[in-house]
């Protein structure tokens, strides 16, 4: 990849976990009542058929990673454990009546925080209190986030008997000098006794996570890693850039300076290393980001058309109502968005009036709906159409316009009535969904809210 693309198009933009991005939902004139609307319209169109799928945000960690952009709570007392897990289960209840009819559950996720901060008596408790009052999917995927250095075979065994055979685990970088700036110390053994405990157990999908552009990082890091990674084959790896959005998250990314993250010339460096590396080991690049070896459920995705995008990352399945429990969780009805409050204290003062702990949200015009689908057609497949009428606007000349200079680079084709991106313009993929951002286009954001596409 030449410097001079990346320097052309290395711009802040969103990655498009959503439609329109949570910087244009609206906090001050959000309707939750509006949105429970949406969500118990789609749950009736869809329940039956297709089932739903539930993000669990389980927040606690016993150490900060300085990398991280997630909502967390540091604290080394596990007495919390019990009192978060009943209110989680109290805000399911209140979705169990809003909703009626008996929920079919397809896929859920774990995710944090470090949801193995958790006992395993308490995840049990947690995922069977999920199951009282609701159905499993005839097929189901069930996945968790573990942390290599405190998931133990009894978290492995305890979760596999309830259903979940994927997990991923963070590695991030393996040099020493990185761990220590990034406050993440975790030798490679542990990371294999995490790995191989799992397959043992009966786990079908191991994942491991994978950040070029942390500080101090080079590119003979990024080799090491992923040489490493290699001794153990994980089923999938997420191999993304460090998003460095200090001004968002806080002092939790100012454990360095900014001169110590590496450039976005050896960024690309690394990013175009570790991906000839991981496909010379046979795996396969997925959407963005993403690799994949063939007997993983997420390439069958692809292969079928069915790969799908969320708050969770790609899935291997799709459904049309996400509900997120717990602090900061993020739920879809397909025609809405509503997030949960984001401190712990305002998620149990809400709960304990049997109120929904949502803050803000976004309801889809028809605009949203078809610019979505747009979107998620470019993440998952790369390449979008509008044969259909359904996806036809009236801004898509000017979309095609903006596209036109990146076409003459080669980093995409358009035709009559549909757009391709070529394999030379899959690490710009951002950029071409920005171009479809009408919101973003109309309404460029004063500060800087997004990390750099390169």
């Amino acid at each position: 990849m030449s410097n001079f693309l990346i320097n052309k198009y290395n711009v802040a933009g969103p990655r498009y976990t959503s439609y329109p991005t949570v910087p244009y939902w609206n906090q001050g004139t959000f309707s939750i009542e509006e949105y429970k609307e949406t969500l118990k319209k789609s749950f009736s169109e869809s329940n039956a058929s297709e089932g739903i799928s539930l993000y669990l945000h389980l927040p606690f960690c016993e150490s900060l990673c300085t990398f991280c952009g997630c909502n967390k709570r540091i604290t080394k007392r596990h007495d919390v454990e019990s009192p978060y897990i009943s209110a989680v289960l109290e805000e399911w209840d209140l979705y169990l009546e809003l909703l009626k009819e008996r929920p079919v559950i397809k896929e859920i996720h774990l995710g944090g925080g470090t949801p193995t901060f958790f006992s395993p008596e308490n995840l049990t408790r947690l995922i069977n209190g999920l199951f009282e009052n609701a159905d499993r999917a005839e097929e189901f995927e069930f996945s968790f986030e573990g942390h290599p250095n405190n998931t133990r075979k009894d978290h492995l065994k305890a979760l596999f008997e309830l259903g979940f055979d994927r997990v991923s685990y963070g590695v991030q970088d393996y040099n020493p000098v990185v761990q220590q700036a990034i406050h993440r110390f975790q030798p490679f053994r542990n990371v294999k006794d995490a790995t191989e405990q799992a397959r043992e157990i009966g786990y079908t999908s191991v994942g491991h996570d994978i950040i070029f552009g942390l500080p101090f990082q080079t590119v003979e890091h990024i080799k090491t890693t992923i040489e490493k990674t290699k001794e153990l084959m994980p089923d999938r790896i997420a191999f993304y850039s460090y998003a460095h959005v200090p001004w968002i998250k806080g002092n939790g990314q100012r454990g360095f300076k900014e001169e110590d993250l590496p450039t976005a010339d050896v960024k690309r460096e690394m990013y175009e290393t570790g991906k000839r590396m991981l496909a010379e080991a046979g795996y396969v690049e997925i959407g963005m980001d993403h690799f994949a070896l063939k007997s993983d459920s997420l390439y069958k995705a692809v292969e079928d058309k069915k790969l799908h995008r969320n708050f969770m990352g790609y899935t291997a399945s799709k459904t049309k109502v996400m509900i997120g429990l717990g602090v900061s969780a993020i739920s879809d009805s397909w025609t809405g968005f509503a997030q949960n409050v984001k401190t712990l204290e305002e998620y149990y003062e809400i709960l304990d009036k049997n109120e929904f702990p949502l803050y803000r949200g976004h309801i889809l015009t028809e605009e949203d709906e078809k610019l979505r689908r747009h979107i998620l057609n470019l993440m998952c497949n790369l390449q979008t159409s509008w044969k259909d009428e359904n996806l036809a606007f009236p801004e898509l000349p000017d979309v095609l316009i903006r596209l036109r200079e990146m076409e003459a680079d080669g980093l995409l084709t358009i035709e009559k009535d549909r757009l391709v991106i070529n394999e030379k313009g899959r690490p710009f993929v951002r950029n071409v969904c920005m171009a479809f951002d009408l919101l973003l286009q109309r309404s460029k954001p004063e500060t800087q809210l997004f990390s750099m596409t390169v």
